[in-house]
């Protein structure tokens, strides 16, 4: 197993994967992603956004998908962790322990003061897994998000 950041000619498996990713979530018909628009998001030239990969025996096990956060009370960075999926069979093996490790050994070399993610309440063994890592649900936080035409009006 080896992690490794994604290259701009897999584009495609990133595409998949997050196709993947939402159908599991129960919502395949959210992906409005292109290859183009990873192409000129993750491999842009100075990118705001990161894919690494697990990798076992040549195979793509899974991703991470990621950027830079900021804790104004901290004062410091921090990793927010957009998707993290492993392919069903190679789930349970340890490779997503691996991607987060991985991440947090990032945070840990630079200094960062955080490593974030979200995940969706109904996710029972997503859940168990994080808490055996230590995580702690920040239950008192209630996401807000602007999107679509809401957005376009507050824009306006």
């Amino acid at each position: 197993m080896k992690i490794r950041p994604a290259r701009s000619d897999e584009a495609s498996i990133i595409l998949q994967l997050i196709k993947d990713l939402a159908q599991y979530e129960k919502a395949p018909d959210e992906v409005e992603a292109s290859e183009k628009e990873i192409i000129e998001t993750i491999f842009a030239e100075n990118p705001k956004v990161f894919c690494d990969f697990v990798e076992v025996d040549g195979d793509i096990a899974g991703m991470a998908i990621w950027f830079l956060n900021y804790s104004t009370w901290q004062a410091k960075h921090g990793i927010y962790l957009e998707d993290l999926y492993i392919k069903p069979e190679f789930r349970g093996k340890g490779y997503g322990k691996a991607l987060l490790k991985h991440l947090a050994q990032v945070c840990n070399e630079k200094g960062y003061g955080r490593l974030q993610w979200w995940v969706l309440d109904w996710n029972s063994p997503a859940i168990e897994f994080y808490r055996s890592l230590g995580a702690q649900a920040m239950d008192e936080w209630t996401v807000y998000r602007t999107s679509g035409q809401a957005l376009k009006e507050l824009g306006n």
